[in-house]
């Protein structure tokens, strides 16, 4: 895991060494301060008393401020490149976690919420970024302030220094059994943002939902309990980890007192040699190796609650995609043509029931395939195989005598274009998006493909028209509107194979009728398979299928399937006799 991690510093090595250098600089300088001062400082004046020259008083003094600055001047540069580096770090961490989770297939990106991956690129790597950052400055500085105070103390102090003996031990162990106290809290946090990131998700997304049944209490109570569950957490760990001031203090004075006691009383009698520039550093000195034990704290209470967060970055970088293109992949898909030879299939290998059964189908290069069936016929699931968004379980399928999976996925899915009944929009213009179809198409070409979606009528009513700004999720167009644009995305594509997923559900029949017609005349040499519930989309079609329960029921023309399926004939007769030729 940590070897991943650092995979990502790559060309912030630099800034990140370079930090740790100043620390090392700051650290030991800190430390000399309270020496000098007291060996050329404070015990010479007690020593020399009045005979003491000024000038030696002055050339100290000057030292002093020297060495300040230096300490000052580390502290601060270490400061810059640290954030450089942790700012550089979380940077490369969250473009490699995106461009991992591009990869990723639709089984892999089952595995995963979206509430969970917007966490773990936002607040997971924030609090790995504050480890890193602490890693290389305060993990670097604390332990050597520790270190150099023990050193100077004992070699300034004598016995006298066996006060740290007794406080640095206490301090450590209540320390750290605060810490792993404070643990579990911490970690269940990371589980509730999620919870929290999919309430808030769900409800901007759904909100003319919430709004148009009044739920909008419901909504906020249903918040709040997230909210109240993460706060309770936190404020369970806040106040095991509050026990740090008062521990630290009573450290701290419980030192000064024993250090004051002894070291006066020593002092006042020589006894060991001890002089008041020993006491005053020993103070000093204590003082430091104290803060540097509450930072060590810190940074363990820390690294702690970012261990679970690099935990769940790595779960997202260690997963492999369940496609991968094969050694030598074929990089032209010559036709439209489809096949279906012994195909079973279900969306997990844990799954007990297959969600597709023994398909067995022949699409010519061109034809028009409609595809009806109820609610969870698999329809959607058929049509996911082809453009190998799932991989089949059992069977083969090829495309244009090709097996799927011999293929490079990126010139399959170039080949394929997929139309769905709730096809995303992205904010920008109608021209941005529109291009997502042919990043060189001209103006002439958008408004060509949309003419033939039945499109252009109503962006042309647009003041902006083509570089109307379309908001996120599509949302200031209607249902019909954003499906006629995403029709027209796909037809600028020119693709071998066509599939619209229920993506005229919002739309008048006669609209499209018109659609369709568009299909024939722009690219006749397209395979087109349309999935719909009004007969009307499909009765033209070259060949239609029944889906029934993961399986094709009956397969054939208008006329064949109005005598030989009783599902299709009953559908039919329904839409019919409602004299409208609209959906059930």
């Amino acid at each position: 895991m940590l070897k991943k991690l650092a995979g990502c510093i790559r060309e912030y090595k630099r800034p990140a060494i370079l930090t740790l250098l100043l620390m090392v600089g700051e650290a030991l300088i800190e430390t000399m301060i309270p020496f000098i001062t007291a060996e050329f400082l404070i015990n010479r004046i007690q020593t020399d008393g009045a005979n003491l020259d000024m000038m030696h008083i002055v050339k100290v003094g000057l030292v002093l401020i020297a060495m300040a600055v230096c300490s000052l001047a580390c502290g601060a540069l270490g400061g810059f490149t640290c954030s450089r580096a942790s700012a550089g770090f979380a940077k490369n961490l969250r473009h490699d976690i995106f461009e991992r989770v591009q990869t990723f297939s639709f089984e892999n990106i089952d595995r995963f919420s979206s509430s969970s991956l917007v966490t773990r690129i936002t607040t997971d790597v924030s609090n790995v970024q504050m480890s890193f950052m602490m890693l290389i400055r305060t993990a670097v500085r604390s332990p050597l302030m520790l270190i150099f105070s023990v050193a100077m103390a004992a070699y300034m102090g004598g016995w006298l220094a066996a006060t740290f003996a007794v406080v640095i031990p206490v301090l450590a162990i209540g320390l750290l059994i605060v810490s792993r106290k404070a643990m579990p809290a911490f970690r269940r946090v990371f589980k509730k943002y999620d919870r929290l990131n999919e309430s808030i998700e769900e409800n901007v997304r759904a909100m003319r939902v919430v709004k148009g049944f009044s739920r909008e209490e419901y909504e906020k109570k249903k918040f709040a309990a997230a909210a109240d569950s993460i706060s309770d957490d936190f404020t369970r760990a806040e106040r095991i980890v509050a026990i740090n001031t008062p521990l630290m203090n009573f450290c701290m004075y419980f030192n000064m007192t024993v250090v004051l006691l002894l070291g006066s009383f020593m002092a006042i009698n020589g006894i060991g040699g001890v002089k008041i520039g020993h006491i005053s550093a020993l103070l000093t000195y204590g003082m430091q190796i104290l803060m540097s034990l509450m930072m060590l704290s810190m940074i363990y209470v820390m690294l702690t609650m970012s261990a679970e967060s690099a935990k769940r970055i790595c779960e997202v970088l260690d997963e492999t995609s369940s496609m991968k293109n094969p050694e030598d992949p074929v990089m032209q898909v010559t036709d439209g043509s489809i096949d279906f030879d012994g195909v079973s299939f279900k969306y997990s290998e844990k799954a007990q029931k297959f969600a597709l059964a023994d398909i067995n189908l022949h699409i010519r290069s061109g034809m028009t395939v409609g595809i009806i069936g109820g609610t969870g016929s698999s329809k959607s699931s058929l049509v996911q195989l082809i453009p190998r968004l799932y991989d089949v379980t059992e069977g083969c399928v090829r495309v244009g005598g090709v097996d799927v999976r011999s293929y490079d996925i990126r010139s399959l899915r170039n080949s394929v274009a997929m139309v769905l009944q709730k096809n995303l929009l992205f904010a920008g213009t109608i021209k941005e998006n529109l291009r997502w179809g042919n990043p060189d198409a001209t103006d002439e070409e958008l408004i060509e493909a949309c003419r033939l979606a039945q499109a252009d009528d109503f962006v042309q009513s647009f003041p902006e028209k083509y570089d109307t700004m379309i908001e996120q999720g599509g949302t200031n167009v209607s249902g019909g509107q954003k499906q006629r644009l995403c029709i027209a995305r796909a037809l600028l594509k020119k693709p071998k194979i066509l599939i619209l997923d229920d993506s005229t559900s919002a739309v008048d029949t006669k609209t499209d009728a018109m659609i369709r017609a568009g299909f024939r005349s722009y690219i006749p040499e397209t395979t087109k398979i349309i999935i719909a519930q009004r007969i009307a989309s499909v009765k033209d079609a070259d060949l239609i299928l029944v889906m029934d329960n993961g399986r094709i029921d009956a397969v054939g023309t208008h006329e064949e399937m109005l005598c030989s399926s009783a599902i299709y004939r009953e559908v039919y007769e329904q839409q019919t006799n409602g004299g409208d030729g609209n959906e059930e």
